[in-house]
């Protein structure tokens, strides 16, 4: 099947022609047309929930659509299943890897392959492509101790073993530092100049777009509203075209060939730091005081960290890839123990460790990987909203279903969740719906600190001036917010100060009026201002 029809160069080597596929009374896609040619990277945008994965999910048979058809190379093909897909030269880099942790890289690449296992061919293979496109990796490494970044590069080796005429990648950047999103670029420009194969590129990222794409097609609620070459097209009409809306951007590099990532605009908090609803607070809502502890995993230990976070502000700490953050979040989320120090919130010291402790004391984390330790795909929209405060709709135990599914509602109005109603499974709503029913249901316990790690990592637009509007309310009623991010230009615009995370510890701390790009980014290389 591989290699059907004319290769000409004028013949796309895809197309997807009316491609329409619901699931029960969600029309996820509805009548889509989308065109791949050779030797092009076409962007798929549009917000979280638009139909860009379900769509790219049909091309290499992991759906079927309802109705619509596909040519490859200009033969109509029934694309049934991955096999068939990978017969025609289609892969896909899924946005949530599918590789075995505890497997090597070899034995990852490997697997799927028909007959017998020659390590030695697989070695050779990966080698191949190490050395054409620059991938550096450890093919004997086990995928478990590799970093996130490195992982995805094992996804793109794998893809690129089977020597495919089209790649499709699934919100490549969602889990990539900015240098990684970068290495992650060059590569696909590689793979297009050497072999001249068309990649798909889904995002919701209009610099990333802008920056790597020849041809971009914008979606939203599941239709193809504009469709344009990248050299014609200016960022704000793009913006406007995936929410429906002008959304405000701020102004791009001038004179420069290529866009900065530019900043997405947040409201600048002008009040006061240390100010809540009651007026200036002195004593810290949260403290952390001499702080050591290992993390889970590979994950870098906590290195004599202290801190303060104050009612009514926000502070946001940032750091590279590996700098401590997600062992701080896990601590506030009672998920390890400490070695040395203590942690404090409003003046009683918390048992860190202990499950349930944190929030119990009013610490409420809204998790980095929301997709599995943020919530239970398995269960309902209900059930998820539902997890941190069951009390609400539970007595003695017993949950009342009228009840649990009135406040359901309300809720999925408040917070604008995108499903089909209370009983929607969470596994089929989009990454930017799943935030807003966490955001939704850490805030409903009443917290009096709301820990948020890389918040916005994956989301849309769209959704990040909603996570934004609704952080900036919650600190007006004296909540205190810790913003974890490694985004510079979100913690820079959001936060009242700034903490830099290096090696476990806070190397550094600004205000407002002190911090910048640069003052920040010298400290994240393991500068100190303290």
């Amino acid at each position: 099947m591989r290699g059907a029809g004319s290769h000409d160069s004028e013949v796309p080597v895809v197309e997807l022609c009316g491609i329409t596929k619901r699931f029960g009374d969600i029309t996820a896609c509805e009548q889509v047309d989308l065109t791949l040619h050779r030797g092009r990277i076409h962007g798929i945008l549009g917000e979280n929930g638009a139909g860009k994965s379900t769509l790219m999910k049909g091309l290499i048979g992991l759906v079927l659509p309802d109705a619509g058809l596909i040519r490859v190379n200009g033969q109509i093909c029934a694309i049934h299943d991955p096999l068939i897909a990978a017969e025609l030269g289609i892969a896909m880099v899924h946005q949530h890897f599918s590789l075995v942790e505890h497997l090597t890289v070899w034995e990852n690449v490997a697997l799927g392959e028909s007959g017998r296992l020659n390590s030695t061919e697989v070695r050779r293979s990966i080698e191949e492509i190490v050395d054409l496109y620059g991938l550096e990796v450890d093919y004997d490494a086990q995928v478990g101790e590799l970093s996130v970044g490195l992982r995805q590069r094992v996804e793109i080796i794998k893809c690129l073993c089977r020597d495919p005429d089209v790649l499709v990648l699934d919100e490549p950047t969602s889990v990539l530092t900015p240098d990684e999103s970068a290495e992650l670029f060059s590569t696909l420009r590689e793979v297009v100049a050497e072999k001249g194969s068309a990649v798909g590129l889904v995002s919701h990222k209009l610099d990333e777009v802008l920056s790597v794409t020849d041809e971009i097609t914008v979606m939203r609620d599941g239709r193809v509203v504009a469709s344009m070459l990248t050299e014609q097209v200016e960022a704000g009409h793009l913006a406007k075209a995936m929410v429906g809306r002008e959304v405000a951007l701020s102004s791009l590099s001038q004179g420069s060939e290529e866009p900065e990532s530019f900043k997405r605009v947040f409201k600048q908090q002008a009040s006061p730091l240390r100010v809540g609803v009651a007026g200036v607070v002195d004593t810290p809502v949260l403290q952390l005081e001499g702080v050591t502890g290992r993390g889970r995993g590979q994950a870098m230990p906590l290195n004599n960290l202290s801190l303060e976070l104050y009612a009514g502000e926000i502070v946001g700490v940032a750091g590279v890839a590996g700098s401590g953050q997600r062992t701080l979040a896990d601590l506030l989320s009672s998920l390890v123990s400490l070695d040395a120090g203590r942690v404090l919130v409003n003046g009683t010291e918390v048992l860190a460790g202990k499950p349930g402790a944190m929030a119990k004391a009013g610490v409420a984390v809204i998790s980095e990987d929301r997709h599995d330790s943020g919530v239970v795909l398995e269960m309902s929209v209900a059930e998820n909203l539902f997890m941190s405060t069951p009390h609400r709709v539970a007595r003695c135990g017993v949950i009342n279903q009228a009840q649990a599914h009135r406040i359901a509602r309300e809720m999925i109005n408040e917070f604008s969740i995108s499903c089909s109603g209370p009983e929607a499974p969470m596994w089929s709503l989009s990454g930017g719906s799943r935030q807003r029913v966490v955001l939704a249901r850490e805030l409903a316990a009443s917290p009096d600190v709301l820990v948020a790690a890389q918040p916005t990592g994956g989301l849309d637009v769209g959704a990040i001036e909603y996570i934004i509007e609704c952080f900036q309310q919650a600190v007006t009623t004296g909540m205190a917010v810790l913003w974890i991010s490694s985004d510079l230009e979100e913690i820079l615009s959001l936060s009242q100060r700034m903490l830099v995370m290096a090696e476990g510890r806070i190397v550094g701390e600004m205000s407002k009026a002190e911090a910048s790009l640069e003052a920040l980014s010298e400290l994240m290389d393991g500068g100190s201002q303290r």
